[in-house]
């Protein structure tokens, strides 16, 4: 299976973040990680490890219909898994 680009990591955590409206700080809070750590995955410095791109997917299912477009580009079966990275 396809797996997920820095480019496009890059860009779920952030459009996840601005669907939540929170900061990159608070955003860190919510996934137990540093700010810094937010910042690098959004400036595809670095990629979020599998077990934080699952509390992501986590995130975007509490969200519902606000998240649900996230979740068919991102995580399904028809797409990209971040977890086969």
């Amino acid at each position: 299976m396809p797996t997920i680009g820095q480019t496009e990591l890059a860009d779920l955590v952030r459009e996840t973040r601005q669907r939540l409206a929170l900061s990159q700080a608070k955003f860190a809070v919510r996934l137990g990680v540093s700010f810094q750590s937010v910042n690098r995955w959004e400036n595809g410095r670095t990629k979020p490890l599998p077990i934080v791109l699952k509390q992501i997917e986590h995130l975007l299912h509490q969200m519902g219909d606000s998240g649900k477009d996230l979740l068919v580009k991102y995580f399904s079966e028809r797409g990209h898994r971040a977890d086969d990275r």
